[in-house]
């Protein structure tokens, strides 16, 4: 079962609002990627049928614009369908998806999750830009809609910029921080001015989801005293969607009561499987503790993969239960 597919084009959701300075961080991770010979895509979503950010990054980036509507709601399907194009087309080593500020990053990482099960990509992480004096406002007064998203945009990030960190004083700066952590205590988080980051810290994302951190990573923070360590979470990371793919068929009753034990922070789970008991595949769908199989037959060569989207759970704990049903069905086999 071991095709090739196992080399992916890496693909990184930028989240965060309308002047938040996401669209700045894209640029310079563009131009740091191609600089280092990778070739970088874009898909980029606004609501509005004029894109003006797309006018910032160079014309040799390909790029897909989905206007008139979120990713989210408008358009579900169109986002795997410019994954598609983008992927077959361009050829690109690593694809940004910069979500419109209103787009829950929840359903784009749903919608990217589900395309990585028929075509060659895979979610890497979630980079979400915070305006800190904004969040702050906004957390002292109205709270309200704009509020809630941003939570939301804050709580499924691997990594989180808190930036304009430079119009903030230092005790607001901390009121922030502690907001951030207590919505998200997994995700790096860097205090940034004009979305300043050490693009290793992005490229660690890609290496190893849940990696330790590049060793000579730097954090760019005005203060670091106030930075933990974004090593400190051992084996527990904050891993928003674990890929694994199988090198063999397993067994359907194994693997039926593997995900009926999933830790409840695994709160969606889907994959194309071959069960080493019945000659069919099988499109398998997980989601609040409900499990459902439909027979299919993919068209082209897809590899037989699984993904597993949820908080802070022990990827390694998924991938030693999945690696342990896969050498059960090699003994099973001779």
């Amino acid at each position: 079962m071991s095709m090739t597919a196992h080399k992916r084009v890496t693909v990184y959701v930028l989240s965060g609002f309308l002047g938040s300075g996401k669209t700045t961080l894209l640029t310079k991770a563009i131009d740091h990627f191609t600089e280092a010979g990778r070739k970088p895509a874009v898909i980029m979503n606004e609501i509005g049928e004029v894109n003006l950010d797309g006018q910032l990054i160079a014309n040799e980036v390909p790029m897909s614009e989905l206007l008139g509507g979120c990713i989210c709601c408008s358009s579900r399907g169109d986002l795997a369908t410019a994954l598609k194009e983008l992927v077959t087309e361009e050829q690109p080593d690593l694809i940004f998806i910069e979500s419109t500020g209103i787009a829950n990053p929840m359903e784009i990482i749903d919608e990217v999750t589900d395309a990585s099960l028929i075509l060659p990509v895979e979610l890497k992480a979630v980079i979400t830009v915070v305006d800190a004096p904004q969040l702050l406002e906004l957390s002292r007064t109205s709270r309200g809609k704009t509020y809630r998203l941003m939570q939301e945009q804050i709580r499924c990030a691997n990594l989180l910029l808190l930036n304009k960190a430079d119009l903030l004083q230092e005790a607001a700066l901390q009121e922030v921080d502690a907001l951030v952590r207590e919505w998200n205590p997994y995700a790096s988080v860097h205090y940034t001015v004009f979305s300043q980051i050490d693009m290793r810290l992005m490229e660690a994302l890609e290496e190893e989801q849940g990696q330790k951190q590049h060793p000579n990573a730097k954090h760019n923070d005005t203060n670091n005293n106030v930075q933990h360590d974004a090593n400190h979470h051992h084996s527990h990371n904050h891993v928003m969607a674990y890929t694994h793919f199988f090198e063999r068929a397993v067994d359907s009753n194994a693997f039926e009561e593997f995900v009926s034990k999933l830790p409840q922070e695994v709160y969606r789970a889907k994959g194309i499987l071959s069960f080493s008991d019945t000659s069919s595949r099988f499109l398998f769908q997980y989601a609040y503790r409900e499990m459902d199989f439909v027979k299919i037959t993919p068209k082209g060569d897809v590899p037989d993969v699984a993904v597993f989207i949820g908080e802070n759970f022990s990827k390694d704990a998924v991938r030693t239960e999945l690696l342990k049903l896969e050498s059960l069905s090699e003994l099973a086999a001779k």
